[in-house]
């Protein structure tokens, strides 16, 4: 289910990408006003925008809720406690080798300077 819903989500990403690369700026239709519009293509002289205006906002939507879908998958996976719910002795328990080891804290001594001269 995950793999699905994350090829799913790159899948539509890469469309979307196209799409938008395949649809023409506000400043193409400038040359359209001049006679060197696409009135004889497939979509017609408004149609090719339209259309791809059209298919960007169902791939948009399609990705949206395919994102939705992903989060609410992962969500439905997780553990029901987080990290920070749990006490810290259940996190980071002690090895048995490391508990017969001295806890007792000591002092540790600076080194003398080498450069006479400076206090310690």
């Amino acid at each position: 289910m995950y793999n699905a819903l994350l090829f799913t989500a790159v899948a539509l990403s890469l469309g979307i990408i196209g799409l938008v690369l395949l649809q023409h700026g506000r400043g193409a239709d400038t040359g359209a006003a001049f006679g060197a519009g696409a009135s004889g293509s497939i979509f017609g002289a408004r149609g090719s925008a339209t259309f791809l205006s059209r298919a960007t906002a169902v791939a948009v939507a399609l990705f949206f809720i395919n994102c939705l879908a992903l989060a609410w998958y992962i969500k439905s996976q997780a553990p029901e406690a987080s990290l920070l719910d749990q006490e810290a002795a259940e996190l980071y328990e002690m090895p048995e080798e490391l508990e017969d080891l001295p806890t007792e804290e000591f002092e540790a001594e600076a080194p003398p300077s080498p450069v006479e001269g400076i206090p310690e």
